[in-house]
């Protein structure tokens, strides 16, 4: 064989290496062990959350304390959670994955057996507080740290994963909590959220320990990530869809005619499935095929489910309207999330799921304590009819959004 030949099948050798190699790293798995133990802790925390928050509103009214109490309540929640997203970034640099997930679930868990002793508004709102800044921890920290482990091209799959994971929880606690508020009693139902959030501790001590990398814009902060081109649009969609989350997990069972609240919990059910799958289904999609076009149906579906509720006496349009929120709602989660995890550079993984999740939980405790002030003079059928309006309103920045920016662009 002469040189050109041997050459010519050296550079043959050397192309189906690279092709192998090339497939090695589309096929990087997901699950490695520290994606799996983030998973467990992100199904115990979660799972205290969603069994407690129908249930402490419903505590509040029982209490006396009418909606107005009770969408306090979810609104002092989401306060909690809003304040301490603030500051999980620089915890995270500060102090690592490791020991500011283990804050998060003894937070959000521990005091949750002071619901116990009182029914209080004052008590029962600092508790909220408090819980609410457990879980701004281990919402912030957990969807950073899954963008870490997760390989880049598979990312859409693993914030998919993690999704259903961070939501299975809500399938079955939703109903779960006020079933056994309305057969077992409140304070069985305070223990067992106090003791599901605990268990989370077991899986951190395998967590990465190591910090966060440092922003490229460290005195910034985290609405500093606003900059970023291509942040604000599904930053603003999602924290909509948000509003109408928050009002319609906390209303709900007090929505439906009286004596109903099993429709409530079946309903509650049938957006916890939904949301997951959609979630689930929108990160597969959008890891092939792109996430633009997703985000526009999102809202619609949202929109029209929430539209639906304003037949509360009716269970089908209670189970419908659900169901086809928590489509859009699923979406929306994964679509907004995925893109701006696209459009910004690993140093600001943690400022991006801040920003994620403080639109998240700011909508929902705005939407609660709004739709709270706005029930009690229009009754809930209207005020579900403004807050399906109000969605319709993300259909524009929704349409408008860019297309992916280059990453780690600043405006």
């Amino acid at each position: 064989m002469n040189q050109q030949g041997v050459a010519t099948g050296r550079e043959a050798s050397v192309d189906r290496v690279e092709v192998r190699l090339g497939d090695v790293v589309d096929r990087r798995p997901i699950l490695t062990r520290p994606m799996v133990l983030l998973l467990i802790a992100s199904v115990c925390s979660p799972a205290s959350f969603y069994l407690l928050m129908p249930v402490v509103p419903l505590y509040l009214a029982t209490a006396g304390l009418g909606g107005v109490g009770a969408g306090m309540s979810t609104g002092a929640l989401m306060l909690g959670t809003v304040l301490m997203e603030f500051a999980v970034p620089g915890l995270l640099r500060r102090y690592g994955y490791r020991l500011v997930m283990a804050a998060g679930p003894l937070l959000l868990g521990a005091p949750a057996l002071a619901l116990v002793a009182s029914s209080a508004l004052p008590l029962v709102l600092v508790v909220c507080v408090v819980r609410g800044a457990g879980l701004g921890i281990v919402v912030v920290a957990g969807s950073a740290l899954v963008a870490e482990l997760v390989p880049a091209d598979r990312r859409g799959e693993g914030l998919g994963l993690y999704g259903v994971a961070v939501a299975v929880p809500s399938i079955v606690c939703l109903p779960l909590g006020l079933w056994l508020a309305g057969n077992v009693g409140y304070g069985p139902v305070f223990v067992i959220g106090a003791a599901l959030s605990l268990l989370a501790l077991a899986a951190v001590p395998g967590l990465p320990a190591r910090p966060a990398r440092p922003a490229r814009i460290e005195r910034a902060g985290v609405l500093g990530v606003l900059r970023i081109r291509g942040l604000a649009g599904p930053a603003v969609v999602f924290a909509t869809v948000t509003l109408a989350a928050g009002a319609l997990l906390t209303f709900l069972p007090m929505a439906v005619p009286a004596g109903s609240h099993h429709v409530a919990a079946w309903a509650l059910l049938v957006q916890s499935c939904a949301a997951p799958l959609a979630r689930w289904g929108a990160g597969w999609y959008g890891d092939r095929h792109g996430t633009a076009r997703l985000l526009v149906p999102a809202v619609l579906a949202a929109a029209v489910g929430t539209a639906v509720l304003v037949w509360t006496g009716s269970p089908v349009a209670v189970m419908a309207g659900m169901g086809l929120f928590g489509l859009g709602f699923g979406l929306a989660q994964n679509v907004t999330l995925a893109q701006m995890f696209a459009r910004a550079s690993e140093s600001d993984f943690g400022r991006v799921s801040a920003l994620w999740n403080l639109a998240y939980d700011g909508g929902m405790g705005v939407g609660a304590v709004a739709f709270g002030l706005l029930s009690v003079p229009l009754g809930y059928p209207v005020a579900f009819a403004v807050t399906a309006l109000v969605l319709c309103t993300a259909l524009v920045p929704a349409w408008l959004a860019p297309k992916v920016a280059s990453k780690g662009d600043i405006t």
